[in-house]
């Protein structure tokens, strides 16, 4: 729905500081920069209209198949990597760290939201969903960003934000301008402030200064909920996600969809109106080819799973790194999450750029290096795809801050306490408060890093189909150890895990009559055989991790 020329002026005027021309920008806390002509659509600068509808014009793909099953790092690219020097991280300093990750071995980023933001941090507060956020580059730097990551087989997975805008994107300021505004019903509003409602401890709605009702902030004041049961603030966020499909983008991470809409004040989250519209969206990027999509629903993992066709499987992490402490329930729950003698499509993690998912992994099992291997390699080589949050593969910790933010600090690229390699000026953040000793120039040629270690679980993934793709079979768990087999097509691998002190005995069943089980990690270590019965034991050492392929 095109805003009408009458309203596109007015909503323009009143939001400039938002969208330059209605067409980009990225706003902040002080008046831009008087905005360029309108570019032609070619161009790879901002888009002239943030409120076109977009048809369906697939690039296809350049990417190999499967590449969804592979392995994702989460990327928060303000603290990835600054190319000019102004502490933060943008598009550029992306690009030029992508050997890296395609050293590291992973298919796809996941990009923290890009888009121009009122917040200039995290920026889930959208001001502009079809602009590049200003810190960050041009839409001509996105698309080479997304070229070059192409070019070495990786796909670009976008964050979108379908629950709430910022509050100081163009259409809500037109709509709290007046009650009888055309974009009223865009978000939610009533007449006044209800009561009896508590999310997060406060509650979500708001009064203005002038009489125009309360609107609807689950997350902050300054994010207002959108209304999504007005179809056309549907179709509004569809052609927004073709905008990007129609450039070549890969996919999106989806916030907040067990959020999306709410039915009272007991009735807020996961409520069933959310699942048909996140199965449109699957639809929407069904019409491209190779698209992926994954949705955050913690209280609903399973229903968003099947809407959106993956999910994160929270609760699944915790039970990772308690294994990884050595604590036999954990070790039971882990092996248990996942149904045997299917594939599975969650999307499975150690940690992301929220407290509420847990500190990083180096916080939680404090330092100790061979639990935190074995913490990767459970995650690595259960089902699932797995998403490595940015920093997690050198053990990165918690900066000296408070709150989301201390997630979210600059990567640590080498010792340097100033600058971590990040930057040759001022970083915006404190560094990781273990910069000092766990960066990657230090990991890098270390065959024993926690790098390295990362880099040969993902290689496991690539060479055996079964790890990434497989179904999930004969899991055994015997005190602290875990056994599993994957399995696709003649492919057939076992994988066994000692979360011990000790050395113990692992078992595996199901397998055929006196088969060979040819090692495959770790390296220079012996073979195993089934007997007559299909049943193999072998010894592991204590904390570690044996993979075999199972031949003749």
């Amino acid at each position: 729905m095109p805003l009408a020329p009458s309203l596109r002026t007015l909503v323009c005027a009143t939001s400039l500081l938002i969208l330059q021309a209605c067409g980009g920008g990225g706003g902040g806390d002080t008046a831009p920069a008087p905005a360029p002509p309108p570019p032609s659509p070619s161009s790879g600068s901002q888009p002239s209209d943030p409120m076109a509808a977009v048809t369906v014009n697939d690039p296809g793909s350049a990417l190999p198949a499967h590449w969804q099953t592979g392995v994702f790092a989460q990327i928060f690219v303000r603290s990835y990597q600054d190319s000019d020097g102004d502490g933060q991280g943008d598009l550029k300093g992306l690009r030029s760290r992508l050997p890296y990750l395609k050293s590291l071995g992973v298919s796809g980023l996941w990009l923290m939201p890009v888009t121009n933001s009122q917040d200039h941090d995290h920026g889930y507060a959208v001001t502009d969903y079809r602009g590049i956020e200003r810190d960050y580059g041009s839409l001509a730097d996105f698309d080479a960003l997304v070229a070059e990551a192409h070019r070495l087989g990786i796909g670009i997975v976008m964050d979108y934000v379908m629950n709430h805008s910022a509050a100081d994107h163009a259409l809500f300021q037109s709509s709290k301008a007046s009650r009888t505004s055309p974009y009223r019903d865009w978000y939610v509003w009533k007449d006044s402030l209800p009561g009896g409602w508590n999310i997060y401890g406060k509650n979500p709605w708001y009064t203005l200064a002038t009489t125009t009702g309360a609107y609807f902030a689950g997350f902050w004041d300054q994010m207002p909920d959108w209304n999504l049961r007005t179809p056309a603030v549907v179709a509004y966020h569809h052609d927004s996600l073709r905008f990007w499909l129609n450039r070549g983008v890969d996919g999106f991470r989806f916030d907040a969809t067990a959020n999306l809409v709410e039915n009272g004040p007991q009735a807020w989250e996961a409520q069933p109106e959310n699942l048909p519209l996140m199965r449109d969206v699957r639809t929407v990027l069904d019409a491209y080819h190779q698209r992926f999509m994954v949705c955050e629903a913690p209280p609903a993992v399973d229903a968003n799973n099947a809407a959106c066709g993956s999910a994160f499987a929270f609760g699944h992490q915790q039970q990772v790194i308690a294994a990884a402490r050595g604590e036999a329930w954990a070790v039971q729950a882990s092996a248990s999450y996942f149904p045997t003698g299917q594939a599975s499509t969650k999307s499975t993690l150690l940690s992301n750029h929220d407290t509420f998912a847990g500190p990083r992994p180096w916080d939680q099992l404090a330092g100790n290096v061979a639990q935190y291997k074995l913490a990767a390699a459970t995650y690595l080589l259960q089902p699932g795809t797995p998403f490595i949050y940015y920093g997690e593969e050198i053990g990165m910790s918690r900066g000296n801050i408070d709150g989301d933010v201390q997630l979210r600090v600059p990567m640590s690229w080498t010792g340097d306490t100033a600058r971590a390699g990040f930057t040759t000026g001022t970083p915006f953040r404190a560094r990781s408060a273990n910069v000092a000793t766990n960066n990657v120039a230090a990991q890098e040629n270390d065959p024993n890093s926690l790098l390295n270690h990362y880099r040969a679980m993902i290689s496991l993934r690539h060479a055996l189909p079964s790890i990434a793709r497989g179904t999930y079979d004969n899991p055994t768990v015997n005190g602290l150890v875990y056994t599993f087999q994957r399995t696709l097509g003649d492919e057939r691998t076992v994988i066994a895990i000692n979360y011990g002190t000790t050395a113990a005995t692992a078992s595996a069943s199901g397998l055929p009559a006196t088969a060979v089980l040819e090692r495959e990690f770790p390296a220079g270590a012996a073979d195993a055989a089934a007997d007559a019965y299909g049943n193999a034991s072998f010894t592991l050492p204590p904390q570690s991790v044996s993979v075999f392929v199972v031949g003749s």
